[in-house]
């Protein structure tokens, strides 16, 4: 279960306040839902879920010590959901060699508030990274998004993200990207 020791709050010049905070099924359902069942969130998977069903799997993922929910908020207002996993708890975990150090996550951004924003989910995925990359013992980070899901393995290669193989999980064919702690840091730093 999350804790209040896993919300960050920062200032991003230019940006504003971003906030992560564990997701709270109960309070968040709605927001979820609406995101979550939309056309543009098809690479989630929950597209046919119940506001009941998507509390459901909030509510069993806030139970779990190896998986996490997350909304990120910018200057208050809800911008993005983040799951993080351990691969070796994961199914994703089957299908790759798992190295100590080695964490998951899976990323949504919420509908475009006011239209589109040239550099939003650079920063709000820049966020999240530092957020998860705040602990030393997290050496590299491993994403498994949709094969056919273009824009996100494009914005992922973007932000450093190494593509590996892919692979075949349950619900879908899956690119594996890969972030080395070192890569994200380099490239923070060469930013100031």
């Amino acid at each position: 279960m999350t804790t209040a020791s896993t919300t960050s709050r920062r200032h991003v010049e230019g940006f504003g306040e971003v906030l992560i905070r564990p997701v709270e099924p109960a309070r968040d359902v709605d927001v979820i839902h609406d995101w979550v069942t939309r056309e543009r969130s098809r690479f989630w998977g929950m597209r046919e879920a119940s506001r009941e069903r998507v509390r459901e799997i909030y509510e069993y993922l806030d139970s779990l010590a190896t998986h996490h929910a997350y909304l990120v908020h910018r200057d208050g207002r809800p911008a993005a959901l983040f799951q993080t996993y351990e691969p070796a708890a994961d199914p994703v975990g089957e299908c790759y060699d798992v190295r100590p150090g080695d964490f998951g996550v899976h990323l949504l951004i919420g509908p475009p508030d006011g239209g589109v924003e040239p550099g939003f989910t650079g920063v709000v995925l820049d966020a999240f990274l530092a957020f998860v990359l705040a602990d030393p013992g997290r050496l590299r980070i491993v994403a498994e998004p949709d094969a056919r899901n273009d824009k996100a393995v494009a914005r992922l290669v973007r932000a450093g993200f190494v593509p590996g193989p892919q692979i075949d999980l349950p619900e879908k064919r899956a690119q594996l990207l890969f972030l080395d702690r070192s890569v994200f840091c380099d490239r923070v730093a060469a930013r100031g």
